[in-house]
């Protein structure tokens, strides 16, 4: 076992400062800390990839800043993916927990807006959330497939920042 864990080290550069790491060592933390972010992702949640809220992209902001560290050799390479587990972890108990508990949801995803009502402009709330009228008409071509907001019966900034529309 302890050859195994030599070999590792040298492999790796586990016990070199980051200047001193070669490309292949680094070439090499990139490829687990690739294979071991992906199987982490996996085993936390298929959709914080698709839906892009607040709350998925804090994750995968600070996952990548943590793991990162490892690739380059400035924190400790097995620590830092275990750190990297334990958000993800996280994430999926705040996930889970959202999932029982709207108002934890709403806390920790945000909530969905009405910013179109029976055809009419909600000026506040699209203020609120930053949406031009342009912007909206936009969405409503590309998305709804719509040239009237008149033919709108609802529009709604959701968690994720797009836009849904229902017609009437």
């Amino acid at each position: 076992m302890n050859t195994f864990w030599n070999f590792l080290q040298t492999l790796l550069g586990l016990n070199l400062e980051p200047r001193d790491l070669s490309f292949v060592q680094i070439s090499l933390r990139g490829i687990i800390i690739f294979l071991a972010t992906l199987i982490m992702i996996r085993l936390g949640h298929k959709r914080s990839l698709a839906h892009r809220t607040a709350f998925d992209a804090v994750l995968l902001v600070i996952v990548a800043a943590v793991l990162s560290r490892a690739i380059n050799g400035s924190a400790s390479f097995f620590p830092t993916i275990g750190g990297g587990v334990v958000l993800v972890a996280l994430h999926r108990l705040f996930a889970l927990l959202a999932y029982h508990s709207h108002t934890f949801g709403i806390l920790v995803k945000g909530r969905a807006d009405v910013i179109v009502r029976d055809g009419q402009y909600d000026f506040r709330t699209m203020r609120r959330n930053h949406v031009s009228t342009h912007d909206l008409e936009e969405d409503m071509r590309l998305n709804a497939h719509l040239q009237d907001l008149s033919q709108v019966r609802l529009a709604r900034v959701e968690r994720s920042g797009e836009i849904s529309f229902i017609k009437k």
